[in-house]
């Protein structure tokens, strides 16, 4: 019995072991079975919560979602691989399907919207006038008329300028054995041009601007020579095929004039090989960067006394030519570079008067040739091919529209906004700058690499920044507008001579406020309707966004936001970093030139600059087989990196505050692919070569695919949208990143 019961007993434990081993992994199982069901759920949850927040499976069929998605599927090229070129991928169609009709260098948004608006602005001028309209209106379209009536442009230009040459000395190509260079004068000839509303900079420059330390004042300003063609080329001499071309125009235009060309071809190489030389001694575009070692604040009685090859007292009152102002020796001026002056000096002493006068007389010549004949004017738009790429000229009623509504821009501005602007836009872009603005504030705050002090300066500023959106309210006050053109007069019926009118009234104009305060909320600097083009003035410590630029792949009420935010809201958010960019940053929140940060932020910031320096700087566009400078450009390209993030930023809070939006009908794309897509597209452009060397040479912008690739791809949101691996061209391991 014993043994049966231990028989019996241990297969029963046997029994209870198999039966705890089972419970066992039973237990088990249901645990991993109970852990994937939570990983499951949580999946679950995160791609509904995810879907939530980005995507609505809505398709948007309204007009203005069905002519984006048109516009969208126009422009990019699918074929491309968006971690690849995401550039090409938004626009290589665009790139591929676009013509640059022959009047013109490049197509993009900004130039297809200036189109509309010129082409408004001519129906505008041509309407015929109410009875009652006043004069700025009269003005502007008798300025038109003027300008369209080729027929007696041809009979009187060309011997009004000849007459025009004379009275104010003679060019001595011209004149030959007669021109007496006893009587010559550079400085009397510079007070004869400023009293003619001609150019007066052609050695020395000499004007009224903001005092950058003072923002509230204006000041006298004496600064490097202008000149004719840009420092780059003219530096590489007559090597360079610009420099070449630039002497061919003038040598020919001389000729046009009536001047020998043998005589032609020995005097004006001459006055190029000083142009030259005058460029060697100007600063390059890299070392004027810095505004502080530009302000060399002094007396006109220092200038006086440290530089008195110019008599500066008289110099200062006849270039300007103020009304009712005199200037003393005591008047307190800004010298831009002083190191300038005293080479400029050895070039006048050293140099014939023969050969100054043919230089000022040849400037003076080529900047009166668009308003003469055909003749002179078919040989410009040649030397413009050589340089910009562009065949042909542009219709005259385009050319006139431009000069018409440009010359009385608050009449025209007007007219435009009354007509055909959208009025809800500016409320809709009000509402887009409070949102990209909070973005940037917030980028500030969590900003690791700056100091508490200089974080709460930035944050100020950011703050204080004032936004000028559409047009002022004073635009539409016909009385304010009458009152600014009263001193305006157009007498003469010839269109030369009432440009000239126009020029000298704006000179005047501007130059008697020397001794007004600075009124930065004045509503006639903020008045530029008809402008596609968005600004920040560091001065003002302001973004401006005119009407102009409220359309069009920028801006658009019937589309959903992220067409928005990712269009006119990345030029927002360009504009407000402009002011925390290497020149912004100089100024604060008053708009006063201050050095408003603690050295170990500002070595960051450069550390940090540098990296943009260096990225863009390594871009080589093969186009032209020449690399960007990173220095000139690395501004607009801090400005874009820390633009496209906080309009990013700014579309993604403005979902969470409200729902995810429906996508664009025919297309897969995500809402925040979407937003990528439209702040690409902004950027669309078809460049003529010639154009494009000029760009990179001597622009402030890097070309638009360059906009687009390198702060997209130093993005990690955009990366993380596209599913881009790292490593790839559009998620370098290596990125660049300031704000």
């Amino acid at each position: 019995m014993n043994s049966g019961f231990k028989k019996s007993f241990s297969n029963k434990s046997a029994w209870c072991r198999k039966r705890t081993n089972m419970e066992r992994h039973l237990i088990i199982l249901l645990i991993v079975i109970l852990l994937i069901a939570l990983a499951l759920f949580i999946a679950l949850c995160v791609t509904a919560h995810k879907l939530s927040e980005e995507e609505s499976h809505e398709i948007c069929t309204t007009p203005g979602c069905i002519h984006a998605a048109s516009t969208v599927l126009k422009y990019m090229d699918e074929s491309v691989d968006p971690c690849d070129n995401f550039y090409r991928f938004a626009c290589g169609n665009y790139i591929k399907n676009t013509n640059i009709p022959e009047d013109k260098t490049t197509m993009l948004s900004f130039v297809t919207i200036s189109d509309t608006i010129r082409e408004q602005l001519k129906m505008i001028i041509e309407d015929p006038l109410p009875a009652e309209s006043n004069k700025p209106y009269k003005l502007m379209k008798k300025l038109y008329n003027m300008c369209m009536n080729t027929t007696a442009i041809e009979i009187d230009s060309l011997p009004y300028v000849l007459n025009f040459l004379k009275d104010i000395g003679g060019w001595p190509l011209l004149e030959g054995n007669k021109w007496n260079e006893n009587k010559f004068d550079w400085k009397q000839l510079m007070y004869k041009l400023r009293k003619h509303a001609a150019g007066a900079s052609y050695f020395v420059s000499v004007y009224i601007s903001i005092d950058d330390k003072n923002s509230t004042r204006r000041i006298i300003q004496v600064d490097e020579a202008s000149l004719g063609l840009s420092r780059e080329f003219l530096v590489k001499g007559f090597e360079e095929k610009l420099v070449k071309a630039y002497y061919d125009y003038m040598v020919d235009i001389a000729v046009l004039f009536g001047a020998d060309r043998n005589a032609s071809l020995k005097e004006l190489k001459e006055t190029v090989e000083l142009e030259i030389r005058i460029a060697n001694l100007t600063l390059p575009k890299e070392e004027r960067r810095n505004a502080t070692v530009f302000y060399n604040p002094m007396q006109v009685e220092d200038l006086i006394a440290d530089y008195p090859f110019i008599p500066w007292e008289e110099y200062i009152n006849n270039v300007l030519l103020i009304p009712n102002i005199t200037i003393n020796k005591h008047e307190h001026i800004i010298v831009t570079v002083p190191d300038f002056l005293p080479k400029i000096e050895e070039v006048l002493r050293d140099t014939p008067k023969r050969v100054l006068a043919n230089y000022i007389f040849r400037r003076v010549a080529l900047s009166t040739v668009s308003y003469l004949t055909d003749e002179f004017r078919n040989r410009q738009l040649k030397y413009y091919k050589v340089l910009t790429g562009q065949s042909e000229r542009e219709a005259r009623w385009k050319e006139c529209t431009r000069t018409a509504a440009g010359s009385l821009w608050l009449a025209s501005g007007a007219s435009y906004v009354k007509k055909y602007f959208n009025k809800s836009a500016k409320d809709h872009a009000e509402e887009l700058v409070a949102d990209i603005r909070a973005e940037f504030v917030k980028i500030l705050q969590k900003t690791e690499w700056m100091d508490k002090v200089t974080k709460q300066n930035a944050l100020e500023k950011a703050s204080s920044m004032k936004a000028y959106i559409g047009y002022p309210d004073e635009l539409l006050d016909e009385e304010k507008i009458e009152k600014f053109y009263a001193d305006l007069e157009v007498t003469s019926d010839k269109y030369i001579e009432a440009m000239k009118s126009v020029s000298r009234f704006f000179s005047d104009y501007y130059n008697k406020k020397l001794r007004e305060p600075v009124n930065k909320t004045e509503w006639t600097r903020h008045a530029y309707p008809t402008v596609v083009n968005a600004f920040y003035s560091s001065t003002q410590n302001s973004i401006e966004f005119p009407a102009g630029i409220l359309q069009g792949v920028f801006f658009d009420d019937d589309r959903p936001r992220y067409m928005n935010y990712g269009g006119i809201g990345y030029v927002i958010g360009h504009e407000i970093t402009h002011g925390f960019d290497d020149e912004g940053r100089q100024f604060d929140k008053d708009g006063n030139l201050n050095d408003w940060w603690e050295e170990d932020t500002k070595t960051a910031f450069i550390k940090k600059a540098q990296c943009i320096i260096d990225q863009y700087g390594n871009y080589t566009v093969p186009e032209v087989n020449l690399n960007l400078n990173g220095i000139n450009t690395q501004g607009e390209n801090i400005a874009d990196n820390g633009g496209v993030k906080e309009a990013y930023l700014a579309y993604r809070a403005w979902v969470a505050r409200n729902s995810p939006e429906p996508h664009l009908p025919g297309l897969k794309y995500t809402p925040n692919q979407m937003f990528w897509v439209s702040a690409a597209q902004t950027w669309c452009v078809k460049q003529r070569k010639e154009v494009m060397k000029l760009s990179v040479t001597t622009g402030y912008h890097s070309p638009s695919e360059y906009r687009i690739i390198g702060p997209f791809g130093n993005s990690g949101y955009f990366a993380k949208d596209f599913d881009c691996p790292l490593g790839t061209k559009m998620n370098p391991v290596d990125k660049c990143s300031i704000w």
